[in-house]
């Protein structure tokens, strides 16, 4: 079951989309110097179906993209919500995993961000990042990290 600690709406996440980000709880990477230690326990409400509807209902005219922020524990059930998003609320798709996981149905993703935080690495800002951002067009997977820096 995926639980959600809390939402925002954010322009930094994915780039050239308003995202309403959705920070999945249960969190099993567990990385050091993670910047969200509280979304390693299994706490927040269910994010049904129903609920993310809702959750979308709130932002409807003013999101183009549901960034799902974690999941990585429930690989499964965020690539069910992803093909609901994309197929039943027409929105766009992007997913933060920690980990390198490519999903079973690529297609259901625009966006997905791959890798853990680690800090002597930085984030997809730093040059030295182990982390990618993929663009998902066709069903291949176009790095886009770039993307991220200033001087792109």
């Amino acid at each position: 079951m995926l639980k959600y600690y809390n939402y925002d709406v954010v322009f930094q996440e994915v780039p050239d989309e308003v995202s309403l980000a959705i920070n999945l709880t249960n969190c099993p990477n567990h990385c050091p110097d993670c910047h969200s230690p509280h979304l390693w326990e299994n706490i927040g409400e269910e994010l049904t179906e129903n609920e993310l509807s809702r959750l979308v209902q709130i932002y409807q005219g003013d999101i183009t993209c549901v960034c799902i922020m974690g999941g990585d524990a429930s690989k499964y059930e965020v690539e069910q919500l992803a093909h609901y998003i994309k197929n039943i609320l027409n929105l766009k798709v992007a997913w933060y995993s920690g980990r390198y996981d490519k999903p079973a149905n690529i297609n259901d993703f625009d966006y997905i961000k791959f890798g853990p935080y680690l800090t002597d690495k930085g984030g997809l800002k730093s040059p030295d990042t182990n982390q990618r951002f993929y663009k998902v067009v066709n069903g291949e997977m176009i790095d886009n990290t770039y993307r991220f820096r200033s001087n792109h």
